[in-house]
């Protein structure tokens, strides 16, 4: 199915999208194709906040885009990959009996399908600013973000139950 297409399933129920995607051949340049497509959207979510910042101090925008870009292209993904690891190590400890790649897989598809609410953080945050608005929006990426993740990291360490 097309990325679109299960990004919108997994916010009807993401454990089915999970099971389908662990259903294909194990591709760690899928997973980490899955992570980077969802740091570009952040990334690109980032840049009206960066603008508005950019308008409001008089700072040129480039190196805040710059340093957004070496944020969220760079670095963040080798922080996911190791939260992927330690999600792993702990599911292990309860029992799991899932895979690295899986426990990879869950975080990295987690983040994509909720990275169109990080779109919007980024629009509320450069055209309204900080307030209650902003404060909502993400709040709702947190609670979206972590059902997707644990759900995902449950039917990647425990499969179906």
């Amino acid at each position: 199915m097309p990325v679109t297409t299960d990004i919108v399933a997994s916010y009807r129920g993401p454990r089915p999208v999970m099971r389908r995607l662990l259903a294909m051949p194990v591709n760690e340049g899928r997973a980490l194709a899955i992570l980077m497509a969802g740091c570009l959207v952040t990334f690109i979510g980032q840049w009206p906040r960066l603008a508005r910042e950019a308008h409001l101090t008089g700072q040129e925008l480039n190196p805040l885009l710059g340093g957004a870009l070496l944020g969220w292209i760079f670095i963040a993904p080798l922080a996911f990959y190791a939260l992927a690891f330690l999600s792993h190590l702990a599911s292990r400890a309860f029992g799991a009996r899932g895979t690295g790649y899986g426990a990879r897989l869950a975080l990295f598809w987690a983040f994509l399908a909720a990275s169109p609410l990080l779109l919007l953080f980024g629009l509320v945050a450069g055209f309204i600013g900080p307030g209650p608005g902003l404060t909502g929006v993400g709040v709702v990426w947190v609670a979206v973000f972590l059902w997707f993740w644990l759900s995902n990291l449950r039917e990647a360490e425990w499969g179906t139950s």
